[in-house]
């Protein structure tokens, strides 16, 4: 009796937890598993030690995707925000282990001297200074009375601790990169010393590749000695074959028959926009003049010369089945020459913040000065000079110079394109009102307006069905155990790679955005030779997965375009070391068959050998060899050196080498980046983000 007791006490307990890990499961079977796995539901990362809660993960991310908006993917604002949180918590702990802090007062100093908070008229007392109080009665008044304007005001702040952290851990290293005079001058040496010398080379090119072999096992060796080189990420690789849902020749034939059909009550209708809207145009009416290198080249000839009312097609223009009709013809010029005066109003585009004039006071005062111009066109350019607010075109006295019928706002247009030379009138804009001059015109030519119907060439449901058809019979043939390429093969359907995905990918080469083709070659039950169906806008993809390539070391067969033709180099140099046995770079060469090559001048700066390229492991040798003393068997990135050195001439010393030295300072100063790379690389970080999106 008592544990019944117990049950029914806590029965609404176990209904809730019940309840949310049915929900879990409706949403994917695959996770019931992990639900009361605590790691799982509640934490999206550690950072040296430090659990990253999905609560603190999802709160940033909310508020960064409320701040760019649709500008990102999710997985793009995933990626921005861990980032954000990783570079955070590894600069926290540095300063931590300092024991370093950033406390409030330095958070607020920071806040306070900002120019967009101390400049604000808004936190200025009556002398125009700022005032401390102000800002915090704002802040507090913020917070209790607008939610939204204190959430961005508390990022604001909490971005500024960051900056500040960061800028504070970044100040206190870069103040112990100096640099010493002694450095300064060792730089100055390497930069400048020249050496001549003699040298054999044989290229590595030398020995054909034929008589190499590589085995697995020295692949994985080399792998298993160079661990940190091949650390890799979870991956899938997959291929696809896509099946287009485009228009045939017959649904363009069908869409082209419908709007002949068109033709004849498209030519008596009286309302062109009405028209276009009752039979649903995918075109939509454009009441602006063409010129006829705007129209389609095919019909263009027929149009100019054509009069109003009449209709030309059906003809094709890009991805539409168009009829056309003219339904107005016009003399314009191609260009035209203007000077303006442009008075703004309150409330009008672009305006600036001391524009304090209403609508009717711009429009009586552009009215006043047209009068004056009017009697005096030479007073136009000084008028332009003192009153226009387009100061761009008030320093060359309001002139626009030339420019063509698409450049300006409709309503400027239509003046300067339809009016005629020296016409002069008051226009009003969404900019304000502009007294306007046409001071030219050129090339007046035979324009029209037009109304065209379209409609675009899209597949019928018959194609639609077909395309479906065809994708589900290829999944259907994989259903019974065929080979993904065979039954590609047998098809002649083309396959597509698609190698490397991670988990939070979200695009697949060729595809685009398609973050559910990703998901599912992560779920935790995919495996090789999975494949799936997916219907994409405007196609179905046959998807497959060809492997998978756990976290940890890159395996043998991944690794091998990578490792063997270092393991190539090696074998090379091998076989080429065993020719240098002479003492003498003449017996060298000749055993080589191949002459001794001289290379004057060479420096480290630029460690280039004549007839063999760069070098920089070579000439770094020559830098510190004794003079005249045979070196052998130097492997460089080409081939396999032997060289002397005959002569090396050291610079001019210099009275001092401050420059050098503030160079080399400055330079490292400048590793901020790499500073925070370095200590990220070397920080424990473990990302369980794909927990999240995907099934695992």
């Amino acid at each position: 009796m008592a544990i019944l007791s117990k049950i029914r006490e806590r029965s609404m307990f176990l209904i809730i937890i019940i309840g949310l890990a049915l929900f879990a499961f409706v949403l994917d079977p695959s996770t019931l598993g992990d639900f009361f796995n605590s790691n799982k539901v509640n934490e999206v990362g550690v950072i040296n030690g430090e659990s990253i809660s999905r609560q603190e993960y999802v709160q940033e991310l909310e508020e960064y995707k409320q701040r760019v908006g649709s500008r990102v993917s999710e997985m793009q604002a995933s990626k921005s925000v861990w980032d954000n949180i990783v570079r955070k918590k590894i600069y926290q702990n540095q300063l931590s282990e300092a024991g370093i802090s950033v406390g409030e007062a330095d958070v607020w100093n920071e806040i306070i001297n900002a120019p967009s908070v101390k400049n604000n008229p808004q936190f200025q007392n009556e002398g125009g200074l700022f005032d401390e109080a102000k800002f915090k009665q704002f802040l507090a008044d913020t917070k209790e009375n607008n939610d939204q304007m204190w959430r961005a005001w508390s990022n604001y702040m909490n971005q500024i601790r960051d900056n500040s952290e960061r800028n504070t851990y970044n100040n206190l290293v870069t103040a112990g990169l100096g640099a010493s005079l002694k450095e300064g001058e060792f730089q100055y040496m390497i930069d400048n010393t020249k050496m001549n010398t003699q040298f054999v080379y044989v290229p590595y090119t030398s020995v054909a590749d034929s008589l190499i072999k590589i085995n697995k096992s020295e692949i994985a060796s080399y792998i298993k000695n160079h661990e940190s080189e091949f650390k890799v990420e979870a991956s899938r690789d997959i291929s696809y074959v896509k099946f287009d849902i485009t228009a045939t020749p017959e649904d363009e034939k069908a869409i082209q028959d419908d709007v002949a059909l068109l033709t004849e009550d498209f030519k008596t209708a009286s309302n062109n926009a009405e028209f276009l809207n009752q039979n649903d145009s995918d075109i939509n009416l454009d009441e602006n003049f063409k010129y006829e290198n705007q129209i389609n080249t095919n019909i263009a000839p027929a149009i100019i010369k054509g009069s109003q009312g009449e209709v030309f097609g059906p003809y094709k223009d890009d991805n539409f089945i168009k009829i056309t009709k003219i339904t107005e013809v016009a003399q314009l010029p191609d260009s035209v020459k203007a000077s303006h005066i442009l008075i703004p109003f309150l409330g009008s585009q672009r305006a600036t913040p001391d524009v304090t004039r209403t609508e009717e006071e711009a429009k009586k005062m552009a009215d006043s000065i047209l009068k004056v111009v009017k009697r005096n066109r030479s007073k136009f350019g000084k008028i332009a000079q003192d009153l226009s607010s387009d100061k761009g075109s008030a320093a060359k006295e309001g002139d626009l110079g030339w420019f063509t019928y698409n450049r300006m706002t409709p309503e400027f247009r239509d003046f300067v394109f339809e009016g005629s030379k020296r016409d002069i009138d008051v226009v009003k804009t969404p900019f304000g009102y502009h007294v306007i001059k046409i001071d030219d015109q050129k090339n007046k030519q035979t324009v029209v307006k037009l109304a065209t119907f379209g409609k675009k060439i899209v597949p019928s449901e018959a194609t639609e069905n077909a395309v479906f058809q065809k994708a589900e019979q290829f999944a259907l043939a994989l259903s019974k155990d065929n080979d993904f390429s065979e039954a590609a093969k047998e098809n002649n359907y083309s396959i597509k790679p698609a190698v490397g995905l991670k988990a939070l990918d979200e695009n697949v080469p060729g595809l685009g955005n398609q973050r559910q083709i990703v998901s599912w070659a992560f779920e935790k039950d995919a495996k090789v030779g999975a494949f799936k169906r997916f219907d994409l806008e405007g196609s179905h993809v046959v998807t497959f997965v060809n492997a998978i390539t756990p976290k940890g070391l890159m395996s043998v067969e991944k690794a091998t375009s990578r490792v063997k033709p270092i393991l190539v180099i090696e074998k090379k140099a091998a076989l080429l070391s065993e020719k240098f046995n002479a003492s003498t770079l003449a017996d060298i060469a000749k055993e080589n068959n191949v002459t001794v090559r001289n290379a004057n001048g060479v420096n480290l700066k630029s460690p280039t050998l004549s007839g063999a390229g760069s070098e920089p492991k070579v000439v770094g040798a020559m830098y510190n060899a004794e003079l005249n003393k045979v070196y052998k068997n130097i492997e460089g990135d080409r081939g396999v050196y032997a060289f002397s050195v005959v002569k090396r001439e050291l610079p001019t010393a210099l009275p001092n080498y401050e420059t050098n030295r503030k160079n080399i300072a400055q330079e490292r100063k400048r590793k901020t980046y790499a500073m925070y790379e370095a200590i990220k690389k070397a920080a424990d970080v473990e990302d369980n983000r794909s927990f999240m999106y995907s099934g695992n």
